[in-house]
């Protein structure tokens, strides 16, 4: 396990040294010089929009600090360990998910004490804030199926994705070892409370009995969105909000929470940051749950402080992961056994879809 940590976090540190003359050199004393502005780091597209609202403007308007966001690149572990090795902070918060991005970015002693603690705030998610983290979102990788193929005979678990007799049809996969052997597992019947240890042999086992029957391994979720939006496929393995999506666009898909799989999104801080303060505050800020509510009605995102439930309506509530119905049907996957086992068990699933 210690040789599988280190060589995780060489290859980020690898990555960061290579990124550190990208991490924008000269753009940190432009930004600094404005001594009321905030750099925020967000995946855009509709994040941006709906952070906007619930975020970034209600922040200026309570404080005078304006909000600059700007978007990060995919993986931002190697961008923001650039950053703090070298000083040059391009952005002062950014978000990260915590399963993925967090374990490692606390080990290797990347992000900035928030001076916080999960007692600190009332009615949070459990497990959603760590002393560098304040989680704001949920997403959930989700069974979705056609309802114009599937209506009459829908699967419900992911066994029932794995009976290809029973529920014919062409499916879709994600082309990532994260969710998918836990996928496999739960097909196998392994209870979702009883994943970890993965037992790696068996999950690989299972995949071995629907390789054949997947049409595409998809790798982004606009592309999952558009598979299952245009019939491509009949069910696959995605995103909430990337089958939301195809639903408000008029195509027959329904969503099946049982045994999905959630992850916290949330905001960090880049150790050492000069406007740490600042950005501190901004992230204790996004923890309040009438300003959680804002984003909920343009992304479908469930907010972590659940109190926000109180301020959105029932039908919209009822798409979101983090409702009560919903959430009580998943469970999140470890961030700390993925964090430990991530490299080589990727290897080895990347090997499996080659062989």
């Amino acid at each position: 396990m210690t040789k599988q940590i280190n060589q995780q976090r060489r290859t980020v540190l690898k990555m960061a040294g290579g990124l550190a003359a990208a991490a924008g050199v000269g753009a940190a004393p432009a930004v600094f010089a404005q001594t009321k502005q905030l750099v925020v780091a967000d995946p855009g597209g509709p994040y941006t929009a709906a952070y906007r609202k619930a975020f970034y403007d209600p922040f200026e308007k309570a404080t005078g600090v304006k909000i600059v966001n700007v978007a990060r690149e995919a993986q931002p572990l190697a961008q923001l360990t650039a950053m703090v090795q070298t000083k040059n902070f391009v952005w002062d918060v950014t978000t990260l998910t915590l399963q993925q991005d967090v374990p490692i970015l606390e080990e290797t002693g990347m992000l900035e004490p928030l001076g916080i603690a999960p007692t600190d705030f009332k009615n949070m998610l459990p497990g959603s804030i760590t002393s560098t983290f304040v989680g704001v979102d949920v997403y959930a990788t989700i069974l979705a199926y056609r309802t114009d193929k599937l209506g009459k005979n829908p699967p419900k678990t992911w066994a029932d994705f794995w009976n290809v007799e029973k529920f014919p049809g062409r499916r879709s996969l994600r082309r990532n070892a994260i969710d998918t052997l836990e996928q496999a597992l739960m097909a196998d019947g392994v209870p979702a409370d009883k994943l970890y240890p993965l037992d790696l042999d068996r999950a690989f086992k299972s995949l071995d009995r629907i390789k054949k029957h997947i049409s595409v391994w998809w790798t982004s979720g606009a592309q999952a969105m558009q598979l299952i939006q245009s019939g491509e496929v009949d069910m696959i393995s995605t995103w909430n909000a990337r089958a939301q999506t195809a639903i408000e666009g008029g195509a027959p898909v329904a969503i099946n929470w049982n045994q999905g799989l959630y992850s916290v999104e949330g905001w960090g801080v880049p150790k050492g940051n000069p406007r740490a303060a600042i950005a501190k505050d901004f992230v204790k800020f996004c923890a309040d749950a009438k300003r959680q509510s804002g984003f909920t009605d343009t992304l479908a995102y469930g907010p972590t402080a659940l109190e926000a439930y109180k301020d959105i309506p029932a039908a919209r509530a009822a798409i979101l992961p983090t409702a009560p119905a919903n959430i009580a049907l998943m469970r999140p996957p470890s961030g700390p056994w993925w964090h430990k086992n991530r490299n080589a068990v990727s290897d080895r699933f990347n090997a499996w879809l080659l062989s």
